[in-house]
């Protein structure tokens, strides 16, 4: 399983806590922390981490975190593989930067290969490298407006799409990420997504909606994207409906709109397919990559047809460090791990386990409304004490709760959602079942804390 170069892990597979959370060293070093950086850069756990391996963490203090949360999706070949690392320290001996747009080297093009190899679709394609999913965003709908000659975007609600300006635009929630930032970037239109869990519609009827919504607001000729997230990341790993998403691209390529994916959460490997549009059978025109491309190292991607690519001009698209051929050469490394240590079926190994263990805990907690999502990418949603099949009333206190006793017992998990109400379980595909299991007992001790 895993990681065949890494099959001795340098750090053991196991939780262990040996002070209180977060431990004094910990705690001092948060107190230098305060007094050099800005509050604005939030901490969901102020424990500072000296090393990790696999699927754990070691924070200054030795305590050792079973890591649910994957650097909110990064490492999801795993902590410091030895693969990733191996490439990695290969290209930093050979060369770290030349600028791909002055003079270009091969690890770029193979990245871009490998892409136009594993996104949806049998059409040529082409690639742009960046340093960041919100990066990635920002050019795609730069592409998609070069292309179209027309300004509007389109998102969802519940969406997340990043932290620059015309990204916070596109979010759904303003507190914290856009608050006191504005103006924002203009021509940005949000419609009703597919969220089955409240609306119970059908992908027919929510897309009916969505559509009709955009139609009556915006204009379809006046539309350059609708961007998508496939499965809702920060919005709580909303999967919308059977037929919901085919039904909007079908409605874009009618329309001259170009469909982009935004996979920078669920894509590569995440979901138990490379991209999580191939579990609804979508091919878009642009699809965007980041967070687990390259093992931990900044790099993202837009690729899509060539055509729609091509439409800027040359000098229209790059970045000093977009595609640095150190965090290219790791992205490699991902995709060959991916493939030879066939990660495809661990991330359905964990959807197993994690959703079995986690049906077991709502038959004992009605606060559980809902379990959801594909792959490694699993969320839990909670209510209010029987409001689940009612009011389906958030309760995002026992989600705060939940959280800070797991991180007190060595266990890393994140919250998620508009409403602050989501566990979000987000686990690197390195992680064994034994770990799992340990971890989702804490959660049960937590749940029962809450009585």
């Amino acid at each position: 399983m895993t990681d065949t170069l890494n099959s001795s892990y340098t750090v053991a597979q196991e939780r262990k806590v040996v002070t209180a959370i977060p431990g004094p060293q910990s705690i001092a070093l948060h107190e230098r922390r305060l007094a050099v950086v800005p509050v604005g850069v939030g901490t969901a756990l102020p424990i500072y981490i000296e090393r990790a391996n696999g699927a754990i963490l070691v924070d200054v203090d030795g305590n050792q975190f079973i890591d649910l949360g994957a650097g909110i999706g990064v490492t999801t070949v795993g902590h410091t593989s030895a693969r990733v690392i191996e490439a990695a320290a290969a290209q930093l001996g050979k060369v770290t930067h030349t600028l791909f747009t002055v003079t270009p080297y091969e690890e770029y093009v193979r990245v871009a290969e490998l892409l136009a190899q594993h996104t949806p679709g049998d059409f040529p394609k082409k690639t742009v490298l960046v340093n960041s999913g919100a990066e990635a965003v920002e050019n795609a709908v730069k592409i998609a407006r070069k292309y179209t000659r027309r300004t509007g975007v389109a998102v969802l609600e519940h969406a997340y799409h990043g932290r620059t300006n015309l990204t916070m635009a596109m979010n759904f929630k303003a507190a914290p990420y856009s608050t006191g930032f504005g103006p924002f970037a203009g021509d940005v239109y949000r419609a009703p997504n597919s969220y089955p869990y409240h609306d119970g519609l059908t992908g027919a009827e929510a897309a009916a909606r969505t559509i009709g919504y955009l139609e009556k607001t915006v204009g379809a000729y006046d539309l350059a994207c609708l961007v998508v997230e496939p499965i809702q990341g920060e919005g709580g790993f909303v999967v919308p409906a059977d037929g919901y998403l085919p039904a909007l691209q079908q409605w874009c390529t009618e329309n001259g709109i170009v469909f982009i994916a935004d996979e920078i959460q669920s894509g590569m490997a995440r979901t138990g397919a490379y991209f999580a549009s191939e579990h609804f059978g979508l091919v878009p025109d642009l699809v965007l990559s980041a967070k687990g491309i390259a093992g931990g190292l900044p790099l993202a991607g837009v690729t899509g047809r060539a055509e729609i690519m091509d439409s800027a001009l040359p000098g229209g698209l790059g970045g000093t460090f977009g595609g640095n051929p150190v965090a290219a050469a790791a992205a490699v490394a991902v995709f060959e791990q991916i493939e030879n240590d066939d990660l495809l079926a661990e991330a359905t190994r964990i959807e197993q386990t994690l959703v079995a263990g986690l049906e077991e805990l709502a038959s004992k907690y009605d606060i559980i409304g809902d379990i959801r999502g594909i792959g490694a990418m699993i969320a839990i949603e909670l209510v209010q004490p029987g409001t689940g099949a009612t009011t389906k009333e958030p309760n995002p206190k026992a989600v705060d709760a939940i959280v800070a006793y797991a991180a007190s017992q060595g266990v890393l998990v994140l919250n998620a959602g508009t409403y602050g109400n989501i566990v979000r379980f987000l686990p690197s595909l390195a992680i064994s079942d034994a770990l799992l299991t340990d971890a989702l007992g804490v959660i049960d001790d937590a749940m029962a804390t809450l009585r």
